[in-house]
């Protein structure tokens, strides 16, 4: 309980924060069926509980009211590590787009959730908050395309990410 009142402070505190000037762009359009299922966190800006996080998934279902179920699991410390699994809310904020959520590890308290980049194939995304303090790479797959990585990397840049504090997450399956 106190773990996720700990997660809902960090993202309620950071939204205090001053934002840039600039919202962060969404893509044009998500196809939430096809958005749905597991995602492999390839490198991100860690909150608190993702440090030292390895083998991290993070699992999306949409359910009945049009939520988006979410699991999310990791071992701590290493690959032998306990495994650590939380179960936020997702909630689509524009339906025109799909592109727009608010996450929920705690009522009341949501945090910011942007689809900022999604290729043709939904094999590789990029979730992305307004602030910039957090961001997600993720991937179908444990790996990805080195370029790509660079590619999105610089793509973080550009949008006024702070990228030196994007840290991998191992992978190893």
């Amino acid at each position: 309980m106190y773990r996720y009142l700990l997660i809902a402070l960090v993202f309620t505190v950071g939204a205090c924060s001053v934002m840039p000037e600039k919202n962060l762009d969404t893509v044009d359009y998500v196809d939430i069926e096809r958005f749905m299922g597991d995602w492999y966190v390839i490198a991100n800006i860690p909150t608190f509980i993702e440090k030292d996080a390895y083998n991290a998934i993070e699992s999306y279902q949409l359910n009945e009211s049009g939520n988006i179920d979410t699991t999310f699991s990791f071992n701590a410390g290493g690959f032998d590590g306990e495994r650590k699994v939380y179960h936020p809310t997702g909630f689509i904020k524009d339906n025109q787009t799909n592109s727009v959520w608010e996450m929920q590890f705690i009522w009341p308290f949501k945090a910011d959730y942007r689809i900022v980049y999604l290729n043709d194939d939904y094999s590789v995304t990029v979730i992305g908050r307004n602030k910039r303090d957090y961001v997600w790479i993720m991937a179908r797959a444990p790996e990805i395309n080195p370029e790509l990585y660079t590619e999105l990397i610089q793509f973080l840049k550009d949008e006024a990410y702070d990228t030196s504090k994007i840290q991998k997450v191992p992978q190893k399956w």
